[in-house]
């Protein structure tokens, strides 16, 4: 099992980072290993919703299809695999922290099956990295120019 937590402090209200980071459109921007997003179902975002991603992760390039299992706009996203290399759900979770930052909070959780089950321990350690740097990545997008015209 893999339950990676991570979070952080960011200097910007709540609906503009949960606005921002629920949009499959811009993952590519601030995650790390994320190279594309395509909507397989109509937008807007909704419980039911269909996105595609590619990735690399670990020197190995994934593709997997993960559908919105639960949208509370401006509080919570969860996101579960539909289709990829094992079964992963990711929660993201905004609250405010006063009126102009907010605490988001990104949760990555799955069972790895077959081979991927040997490099487990290593895989949680290797999230909680990617995840980190992330999260600093969307902070850093939101505090600076970038967010304001979101």
């Amino acid at each position: 099992m893999v339950d990676v937590l991570t979070e952080i402090r960011i200097n910007c209200p709540r609906d503009k980072v949960s606005e921002y980071a629920a949009n499959p459109d811009n993952a590519p921007e601030w995650y790390v290993n994320i190279n594309s997003a395509q909507w397989q179902t109509p937008k807007p975002l909704k419980v039911g919703t269909k996105v595609a991603f590619k990735a690399a992760f670990l020197g190995k390039q994934l593709s997997y299809v993960y559908q919105i299992a639960e949208y509370t706009p401006g509080e919570k996203l969860v996101m579960r695999t539909a289709d990829g290399p094992f079964p992963m759900e990711t929660t993201y979770t905004w609250e405010s922290a006063d009126e102009q930052s907010t605490r988001m909070t990104l949760r990555n959780k799955g069972d790895p099956t077959g081979f991927s089950i040997v490099f487990s321990p290593i895989m949680s350690l290797m999230m909680k990295r990617a995840n980190n740097k992330d999260l600093k990545k969307i902070k850093s997008l939101l505090e600076n120019d970038h967010g304001k015209s979101i």
